[in-house]
């Protein structure tokens, strides 16, 4: 029965579009920074250096995945900040303090709120140059299936 979560989670990111993955990914990273600021504060070095490795590479391929080519002084930014993010987390690894964690864990917070919101005025924008009507006026136009008929 273990092995149901494994083949829903795999359906969820075979399935995901591009920005569902970047935001999952961004949960994931929130996720882990959390259980490593918990492993320190419970004195678990061997949990705190899991999930602090398991961030770093959810940041490091964040940093990798940079299209410099798109928008040179954003991809910079991003990357300087990635860059900052994970000596943060090193420092907190080798001195075991919970601070620069959270410090990144708040600025993983932000990011994934500005890159939702972001990809939902792409897809307004996507509808509206559809035609497809968004936010209220996507709502005025729903008709329940048992009231069309």
């Amino acid at each position: 029965m273990s092995g149901y979560p494994n083949q829903y989670l795999a359906s969820t990111v075979f399935s995901a579009s591009p920005e569902q993955l970047l935001l999952m990914l961004y949960d994931g990273a929130i996720r882990f920074i959390s259980l490593a600021i918990q492993a320190i504060d419970n004195n678990q070095i061997d949990r705190r250096t899991l999930f602090i490795n398991k961030t770093t590479a959810i940041i490091s391929e964040f940093a990798a995945t940079l299209d410099h080519s798109r928008d040179a002084q954003l991809t910079a930014d991003l990357d300087a900040l990635y860059r900052y993010m994970l000596t943060r987390m090193m420092q907190a690894n080798l001195k075991n303090e919970a601070t620069p964690l959270i410090e990144v864990k708040e600025m993983l917070v932000d990011l994934r709120a500005t890159w939702a919101q972001a990809i939902e005025i792409n897809k307004n924008e996507k509808r509206a140059a559809a035609g497809i009507p968004t936010g209220p006026e996507a709502a005025a136009t729903y008709r329940p299936l048992a009231a069309a008929m």
